[in-house]
């Protein structure tokens, strides 16, 4: 407990720990390729737990299902059936990265497993639920746009997460805010419109 103490106040481990949990939720192969590809290429030194995500095997192996999901992400419907599909998987990996960051003892414990299941399951019930009013929405929302929009706010975030951790937090965090809300305001207004127009239309 007492290393799990310290990692904690490490302001820089803390943030590291949250902010892969959160990114799993959302890219979870893009996620472990990039901080495994960032330890193996001695970027940055990762904790005992996490020098797995290192192995040339995961780093592969993530790389191929990150070129998938990519594609998957950006056809209406499989979208959604992909984010459902993939509940199983993001939620405990997320768990995962954030306990493997902040434990440097090499011991996995229990507060950094719940905080990094909590966010991994919140961002990925963000991104689940967009999709589906995207999906559903009266008008023509764009799936591409939204989906790019997400692989550049993980790149991003990946990318400074190596120097400035907690700016990556809260630009993952508020950027996926953000476009849900959009996306909710979009939603709304085309259903108002689409109310209005079904009197006219009966007239």
């Amino acid at each position: 407990m007492a290393m799990y103490g310290s990692a904690i106040a490490n302001p820089s481990v803390f943030a590291l720990g949250l902010t892969l949990a959160w990114l799993a939720g959302v890219r979870v192969y893009l996620t472990v390729f990039g901080i495994g590809l960032a330890g193996a290429l001695g970027w940055v030194t990762l904790p005992v737990d996490l020098q797995v995500t290192s192995s040339p095997w995961v780093i592969g192996t993530c790389a191929v299902l990150a070129l998938i999901e990519f594609m998957a992400d950006k056809i209406p419907g499989i979208d959604s059936g992909w984010d459902l599909l993939h509940t199983l998987l993001r939620v405990p990996v997320g768990e995962f990265l954030a306990a493997a960051a902040m434990s440097p003892d090499g011991t996995l414990h229990a507060g950094a497993l719940l905080a990094g299941g909590a966010l991994a399951l919140t961002s990925h019930g963000i991104k689940t639920g967009t999709r589906a009013l995207i999906n559903t929405s009266p008008e023509p929302l764009s799936n591409w746009s939204a989906s790019l929009g997400e692989d550049t706010v993980s790149l991003t975030a990946l990318v400074s997460l190596l120097t400035h951790p907690w700016l990556a937090l809260g630009l993952s965090v508020g950027a996926l805010l953000l476009v849900a809300l959009l996306v909710v305001w979009i939603f709304r207004a085309a259903l108002r419109r689409l109310s209005q127009r079904r009197p006219e239309a009966i007239a």
